[in-house]
């Protein structure tokens, strides 16, 4: 397999796909979906194409994988951003052209369940991006929070190294979409503090390979996912999703990648901030904190036996809290341990 390589970004005033390959809540919450094309339109000046499934829910995964394949195709669309995630992608990509994929490479930008996606144009040898969402992210309550933005106008626009920044705010809360009228409410932030580090003092540099640690899971199951010898020296990047597998959990498939012979082909790991709060999980604030403790102390722990000498750092603000800092996905990293910085490659 070739290294991924990265496709031409978009310019403002460009026009630039909206889909729904996972789940079509854009159909359910619009109130939310409208305030991210708002943004998309006025922060960003890009143009956003829809395409039939991005607002139906349920819709069939031959259907939706036309529309995704359409947006690569479509000469006029620059860029592909999907709105959500979801739980079922895993059943979209094999219906995928992937002749057209490669005849027309563009960056794609999603995270989550998009994991599927992101995967799947690393093996075809096109570098994407881990991280944005038009509901989630765009369609932020209160106001855009400035890391996520930074990061993605620079992703989208700027091609070169960026420097990720750690968050001094950080939440797991977030409002109701239930309710449009919370949409003009500062979601709650805790206080930040900071990357934790762990292993020697060293630089890393490699392409990135990973997103959400249970898609990563299943596409293990059903073996998608490259060999060791594929990702030899590249950097790991996962992070847990809202529906919080708790420390056991994580353990058990971090370990199952080490049994896999995956974690020997990492010198770095990058661990995003665990999400530990959803509606029907409503921790208390030490709670979560704890969660997060316990989530850290289980990578560890499953790591020891096949990577020890891994540089490792946590809370990295790159999954499902807020704020959410893009990293590309088969782009190039640059994990300083000795400075302790982290810089990425748009």
């Amino acid at each position: 397999m070739t290294l991924p390589s990265y496709p031409p970004g978009p310019k403002p005033g460009d026009r630039v796909a909206v889909v729904s390959p996972s789940a079509g809540l854009p159909g359910i919450f619009p109130h939310v979906y409208e305030l991210g094309l708002r943004r998309l339109r006025e922060e960003f000046d890009l143009e956003p194409v829809e395409y039939p499934t991005t607002r139906q829910v349920g819709a069939d995964p031959r259907d939706r994988a036309r529309d995704l394949t359409a947006a690569f195709a479509d000469p006029t669309v620059t860029a592909v951003l999907a709105t959500v995630g979801g739980d079922d992608l895993i059943t979209v990509t094999p219906y995928l052209d992937d002749d057209v994929l490669r005849a027309n490479p563009k960056p794609y930008f999603g995270y989550s369940d998009n994991t599927n996606v992101l995967n799947h144009l690393y093996r075809l040898g096109i570098v994407a991006y881990h991280g944005g969402s038009v509901l989630v992210h765009l369609g932020r309550p209160g106001r855009p929070h400035p890391l996520t933005f930074d990061s993605l106008r620079a992703a989208l626009f700027t091609p070169g190294w960026y420097e990720l920044t750690p968050a001094t705010e950080w939440g797991d809360r977030p409002n109701p979409w239930t309710e449009p009228e919370t949409l003009a409410d500062e979601p709650e932030m805790l206080p930040g503090e900071g990357w934790r580090w762990q292993g020697p003092a060293r630089v890393v540099q490699g392409r990135t390979w990973g997103g959400c640690l249970e898609i990563l899971h299943w596409l293990m199951a059903v073996d998608r996912v490259p060999t060791a010898a594929e990702l030899a020296g590249s950097v790991l990047v996962v992070e847990t999703s809202n529906e919080l597998p708790d420390a056991q959990e994580v353990f058990r498939i971090v370990r199952n990648m080490g049994e896999r012979g995956l974690l020997a082909a990492f010198p770095a790991v990058v661990v995003g901030r665990p999400k530990a709060w959803d509606f029907d999980h409503r921790l208390s604030v030490p709670e979560r904190l704890a969660w997060g403790e316990a989530q850290r102390a289980a990578i560890t722990r499953a790591l020891a036996p096949y990577r020890p000498d891994a540089v490792v750092v946590f809370d990295v603000d790159l999954g499902h809290t807020d704020p959410q800092l893009i990293v590309p996905y088969g782009g190039e990293i640059r994990v300083d341990a000795v400075e302790r910085r982290i810089s990425v490659r748009y």
